[in-house]
C-alpha cells in the first residue's frame, strides 16, 4: 500500500482491525506497562469495542476514573487519544486538558507513540503538529509534554514543534523514577 499523507483519525470501528493487529505485534502506546498495558486494552476490546473506543475519545471526560500506577483511582481529565493513519495505523497520540479551572495535566497534556515499523518517518513530529490546533481550539495558551532525559529522539520531536525546556525532575518510583525534562509548547 502506498502512504498517504499522515493525518490523525478519531478511533473507530473501521480502523480498529489494524489497531489490535499493532496490539498483537507487540506495539502499546503505553510506553511504561507496554505489553501488560496492550493485553489489557485487547481484552477490553474483545469484551466491548464499542465501549473501548468512547473511552478514547473523551472531550467531556465522562469517562470512569482510572488505575494510576499506585493503584490509586484518578478522575479522568477531558481529552482524547487519535490514531495516526496514513492509509494504516501507524500510532497514536494522547491529548488531555484541564477541566475549567482545574490543575494542568501532571504528566503532561500530549503523549504519542509510533508503531517501530513507521519510526524514522517523521509521523511524531507532524502528529504533536497536527495536535497543536486542537489545544489551541480548547483555549489552551501552552501545552507541556514530558520525556526521560535520555530520550533524545522525543526532545526532537518537541524542539522541532517549539519547545523549550522548563523543569527537570525525577519521576515517582511507579513511573521508572528516571530523570526527566518538562516542556513547554507556547500557543
Amino acid at each position: 500500500m502506498t502512504a498517504q499523507p499522515l493525518r490523525l483519525i478519531r478511533p473507530d470501528r473501521a480502523a480498529l482491525s489494524a489497531y489490535v493487529d499493532a496490539l498483537r505485534r507487540g506495539w502499546s502506546a503505553d510506553n511504561i506497562r507496554g505489553a501488560v498495558a496492550a493485553e489489557e486494552e485487547l481484552a477490553a476490546i474483545e469484551t466491548d469495542a464499542d465501549a473501548f473506543l468512547d473511552r478514547l475519545y473523551d472531550p467531556e471526560g465522562a469517562g470512569p476514573p482510572f488505575k494510576a500506577l499506585d493503584g490509586s483511582l484518578v478522575p479522568r481529565l477531558p481529552g482524547m487519544r487519535l490514531w495516526l493513519w496514513d492509509g494504516e495505523f501507524c500510532g497514536s497520540i494522547g491529548f488531555r486538558w484541564p477541566r475549567e479551572g482545574g490543575d494542568q495535566p501532571e504528566h503532561g497534556h500530549i503523549g504519542y507513540a509510533v508503531a517501530p515499523w513507521k519510526r524514522q518517518l517523521g509521523y511524531a513530529t507532524k502528529a504533536v503538529a497536527l495536535v497543536l490546533p486542537l489545544a489551541r481550539e480548547r483555549g489552551l495558551a501552552f501545552v507541556d509534554l514530558t520525556t526521560e532525559v535520555a530520550n533524545l529522539p522525543s526532545q526532537k520531536v518537541i524542539t522541532a514543534n517549539g519547545g523549550r525546556e522548563v523543569a527537570r525532575f525525577f519521576k515517582p518510583d511507579a513511573h521508572g523514577g528516571a530523570e526527566s525534562i518538562r516542556w513547554r509548547i507556547d500557543l
